[in-house]
């Protein structure tokens, strides 16, 4: 076995850690290959810290000076120094590692669930009010309820790299609680709109506000699972339920005989909701897994034993704008990016427009509620089958994601060319046209999978969301109000998008294939340096780094 130190190969760009008592510390990580195990109890083997003497230097295997380096340091690595060697003594078994996974899964899928779909709850649910009255009570005419619909994303998109600065400053837990309570003061505004204007604005603001909950939700996901665990994972907790808790809370308060238009009072009972959640995030979503007050020491070290192989880092507070430049300049960022954007205009069209469609087939506004529950289910099982198979077979995720897409292409011809007095035919191609929302989530865990470097990670998640947000934003654009009830148009566009987003994602997939097999070619006639998987570097820079895809 053969010991790397949690530090950089190069002198220049080593990252030392400080204890408080000593300024010579290293901590050492025993593995067989560089980011590989080949048994349970290998992959569970334990991380040591020791002191060495001052007159050591920084060589692989020795000291790091951290008296000029700490401000690099990984909350991770700071935690495993510091950590008291009795807590490492014993090896940790698979059983162990078992019983800590389901503990995490437990408590940390239920957390980030709840609060995405609280968050898309808020975008689709706008859909519902726009039948119980809205549209009537703020006077919308022509295009301007599109203009509702869009106008969340010109917020989202306004304040998605500020957020993801504002992510890596302040506690992401802590702050995310923040953003959450400021959803629901916009809820309840929206409630007291009475025009274009006041909804406009409420959006908007909302828009900035919800800007927060992928990105970090992504990056809890790194946090906690390994890449191998991270689709079923984000599968889970990134599903379209939110169809299903916003279909039953409209169905009920449809049938509320209040002096409150149905419409406000959707928005106030949402308020209410998301009030209570922001409380519990606050108190229980943890800011890292070193910083769980409900998990023992050696829980926490179990926590990031297992997910050291994902050899992406955990956090580290420093602005590396180095980082952010080789992002920008990496062509695979541009075709994530190019997916993200075209496999969202169909997103932003349906949330917007989805009670309308149905509607304009003939249905009652309270049917029309209930019709919208399906589509969350059916959406939110075939992700999670995509997401079974993509984790199942290694390197499969692009083809996956390429091939699902085939079936909302098809719905989306039949939307376009079935007769109109085909309800039934029409209303099943709307429903299974939802399996697009599938091969997007299966794409989320890519940007975070393949990044290594917090200013890396951050800027690669702000392009993948601002694809988001201009995806969504042109969606509602495609349907116009001169295209009532078909929406004709609407249709070819989606069929367009998802044409795009097959070939960018498939051309993705092949520029991280041939990357890995240089890479190989590169440890096969050359000693390729171990390197920390906790430290601060590039994937570019970690060539014993592989993409997933």
């Amino acid at each position: 076995m053969a010991d790397a130190v949690f530090a950089s190969p190069n002198p220049t760009a080593g990252a030392g850690f400080n204890t408080g008592q000593s300024s010579l510390a290293f901590i050492s990580l025993q593995y067989s290959e560089p980011c590989k195990m080949n048994t349970p109890s290998e992959k569970m083997s334990g991380l040591s810290t020791e002191v060495p003497k001052d007159s050591e230097i920084a060589q692989p295997g020795e000291v790091v000076d951290s008296s000029h380096h700490n401000q690099d340091v990984d909350v991770a690595a700071k935690f495993l120094q510091e950590l008291d060697p009795a807590i490492l003594r014993d090896p940790i078994t698979p059983a162990e590692a078992r019983k800590v996974l389901w503990k995490i899964d437990l408590i940390m899928i239920p957390m980030i669930m709840v609060t995405v779909v609280l968050a898309a709850v808020d975008k689709v649910i706008i859909s519902n009010a726009a039948i119980y009255g809205m549209k009537t009570d703020t006077h919308l005419v022509g295009n301007e309820y599109s203009w509702v619909g869009s106008i969340f994303y010109f917020g989202y998109l306004l304040a998605e790299y500020p957020a993801a600065f504002l992510i890596q400053r302040f506690p992401i837990a802590k702050f995310y609680a923040v953003c959450i309570m400021g959803w629901a003061v916009l809820l309840f505004c929206t409630a007291a709109t009475s025009n274009f204007a006041g909804l406009a604005t409420t959006r908007f603001i909302m828009g900035m506000l919800e800007s927060v909950a992928f990105p970090i939700s992504s990056i809890l996901t790194v946090m906690w699972w390994t890449t191998d665990e991270q689709p079923i994972r984000l599968a889970f907790w990134f599903n379209q339920l939110s169809s299903v808790f916003a279909g039953l809370v409209s169905y009920g308060i449809g049938h509320t005989t209040t002096s409150l238009h149905p419409w406000r009072l959707l928005f106030l009972v949402l308020g209410a909701f998301t009030v209570i959640w922001s409380i519990v995030m606050y108190i229980f979503l943890p800011d890292s897994p070193v910083k769980c007050w409900y998990m023992s020491d050696r829980e926490k070290y179990v926590c990031l034993v297992r997910v050291k192989d994902n050899n992406t880092g955990v956090e580290d507070k420093k602005i590396k704008l180095y980082q952010v430049r080789e992002c920008l300049l990496d062509p695979k960022t541009w075709l994530l990016a190019l997916f993200s954007l075209a496999q969202n205009i169909p997103n932003g069209g349906l949330v917007t427009f989805a009670s309308i469609i149905v509607s304009g087939l003939g249905y009652s506004s309270l049917i029309t509620t209930v019709l919208g529950i399906p589509t969350g289910v059916l959406a939110t099982v075939w992700q999670l089958l995509l997401s079974f198979v993509a984790s199942r077979f290694r390197n499969t995720r692009c083809l996956v994601i390429a091939l699902a897409n085939l079936v909302p292409m098809i719905c989306a011809i039949l939307m376009w060319k079935l007769p109109r007095e085909n309800k039934n035919g029409l209303l099943a191609s709307y429903y299974v046209f939802y399996t697009y929302w599938g091969p997007y989530v299966l794409s989320t865990s890519l940007p975070m999978a393949n990044t290594s470097g917090h200013s890396k990670k951050l800027t690669m998640n702000a392009v993948f969301f601002i694809a988001y947000c201009v995806g969504n934003i042109i969606g509602p654009q495609l349907f116009r109000s001169s295209d009532a009830p078909t929406y004709s148009h609407g249709y070819e566009g989606l069929l367009a998008c998802l044409v795009v987003a097959i070939v960018s994602i498939v051309a993705y997939g092949i520029l991280c294939h041939f990357e890995n097999r240089k890479r190989d070619r590169e440890q096969q006639h050359s000693t390729v340096s171990a390197i920390n998987p906790f430290s601060d570097q590039t994937d570019k820079e970690k060539r014993d780094f592989r993409y997933t895809y």
